[in-house]
């Protein structure tokens, strides 16, 4: 999980990539969710607000 400060020093391309990125383990900790093999669900909710951060940061250079 990165935080943000980390997120804002990462250029566009390295942002959308981390996004895709971070989709994919989002997906794979759901499938492990799902199949009762996942430990700790606290993952989930990490990868979730790291999307949600990735995706704030993104808009934000949109409008500027």
């Amino acid at each position: 999980m990165m935080n943000s400060k980390e997120l804002r020093e990462l250029d566009d391309a390295k942002l959308a990539e981390k996004l895709v990125e971070t989709r994919q383990e989002l997906f794979g900790k759901r499938f492990k969710h799902a199949t009762a093999q996942l430990e700790n669900t606290t993952e989930l909710t990490g990868a979730k607000k790291t999307i949600a951060r990735i995706l704030t940061i993104q808009r934000e250079r949109q409008g500027a």
